[in-house]
């Protein structure tokens, strides 16, 4: 019900925010006398904000400039490589002979080494990653998983969970034959690690060169944050009757049970509750002011923030009860499909863990457990990482992110680059 209500809702708002775009654009014309007036920009300011407080967020498009090589522009193209019902794998195709000719080399000369970047299937999109994208696309062929809003999925396609989700990322390694360099950002941590264990297992040739992990829940038990507090502190039942929505007839997936993206939205929203208040009115001071790039900066990041998509009902209660109440993975419980995980038979998948000083979803010592579960990897293969100064969106974004973080990982893939199959 409460997910019907949030779309007639929506739809009772329509008039109002078609008001508000008529005022904004009347006080802003050159034409209007009040345009140039304390009033007129304050009303217009009012009225902008209304908009941007009631609008639907879309998904947001990647909006990639081109990547300067040698100070050269070399542009890029999106292709899909790989497509299953909830997820695409996505490659940042460079112009090759753009490229060759800003390095000075023969189009065959180029051997870049490849990076999949496991996105977050955690309520956001992953466009949310498009600064990590950007700092590793001038030097390597770049992938990542864009996981489909489970709203837009129709029931016929059937169930999506955590195994699901193991079973996914390992056929997307392996799909691209070439033994990438695996980042896994935030929630993919455990169901990636428990991927690339069973590649290992397995002995699979396609097993990735490196595995990173950056502010990943793996264990947790340590440093506890308010999330993984909530999460242990009530019942698996409460999730269960209290979180889970139907998607309503208006979108492809009705009648899906999911998690929906606005319910987690509200909990990231409530953890910096005033932070966002300070942030809307310091966006109306600046439209007042006529700061239009500071206004523009702060479109641009609560564009990306604001639009969530929704998770599946299996996959999500199984996230909150196997990582977040039992830690499967971490006392070694962990099953995909019945069969066992084992971390300890990874032998020569190099390790890097990346954590963030002042994160607050993923505290200190939850990636580094990654370290303590590949028992049997040596510690050649082995870096730990923890970034002074960030918090949990730092580890994987922003100017330390650039400046420090990814040139240690992009050293890391280099050391550790190898071609089995």
């Amino acid at each position: 019900m409460l997910y019907s209500f949030l779309e007639m809702s929506r739809a009772a708002m329509l008039p109002w925010r078609a008001a508000a775009n008529m005022t904004r654009a009347s006080l802003r014309s050159p034409l209007n006398p009040a345009s140039e007036t304390l009033a007129g920009r304050a009303t217009a300011a009012a009225a902008d904000l209304f908009e941007s407080l009631t609008r639907y967020y879309g998904k947001p498009d990647w909006e990639l400039s081109p990547v300067l090589v040698n100070d050269q522009p070399v542009d890029i193209d999106i292709e899909t490589v790989w497509s299953k019902p909830f997820c695409s794998l996505l490659h940042f195709k460079r112009d090759r002979k753009a490229l060759a000719k800003a390095r000075g080399i023969k189009v065959s000369e180029l051997k870049d080494r490849p990076v999949l970047i496991v996105a977050p299937m955690s309520g956001h999109h992953a466009t949310l990653l498009r600064g990590t994208v950007e700092a590793f696309l001038p030097d390597h062929e770049v992938y990542i998983t864009d996981w489909v809003d489970a709203r837009k999925v129709s029931v016929a396609e059937g169930r999506f969970d955590l195994d699901d989700y193991v079973l996914y990322v390992r056929e997307m390694i392996t799909a691209l034959g070439t033994n990438p360099h695996v980042v896994a950002v935030c929630q993919p941590g455990p169901p990636t690690l428990a991927a690339i264990a069973l590649m290992a297992e397995d002995e699979d040739p396609a097993r990735p060169s490196s595995m990173t992990f950056m502010g990943s829940p793996i264990d947790a038990r340590k440093s506890p944050t308010v999330p993984n507090k909530l999460a242990e502190e009530r019942p698996y039942e409460w999730f269960r009757d209290n979180l889970i929505q139907t998607v309503p007839a208006v979108y492809p997936g009705a009648m899906r049970r999911v998690y929906p993206g606005f319910l987690q939205l509200t909990g990231f929203i409530n953890m910096n509750f005033e932070r966002h208040v300070d942030a809307h009115w310091n966006f109306f001071q600046h439209m007042v002011a006529g700061d239009g790039d500071s206004a523009d900066r702060h479109r641009d990041f609560y564009d990306e923030y604001l639009s969530v998509m929704d998770l599946t009902e299996e996959f999500y209660l199984q996230t909150i009860e196997d990582v977040f109440q039992k830690h499967k993975l971490a006392l070694g419980e962990m099953t995909v499909e019945g069969r066992p995980v084992r971390p300890d038979a990874i032998t020569d998948v190099a390790l890097l863990t990346v954590e963030g000083e002042n994160d607050d979803i993923s505290g200190i010592g939850q990636t580094q457990a990654a370290h303590t579960l590949c028992s049997n990897l040596p510690d050649g293969l082995r870096l730990d990482h923890i970034q002074p100064g960030v918090g949990h969106y730092g580890v994987f974004n922003g100017r330390r992110f650039r400046e420090e973080i990814a040139p240690k990982m992009k050293a890391f893939m280099a050391e550790h680059h190898v071609q089995r199959s």
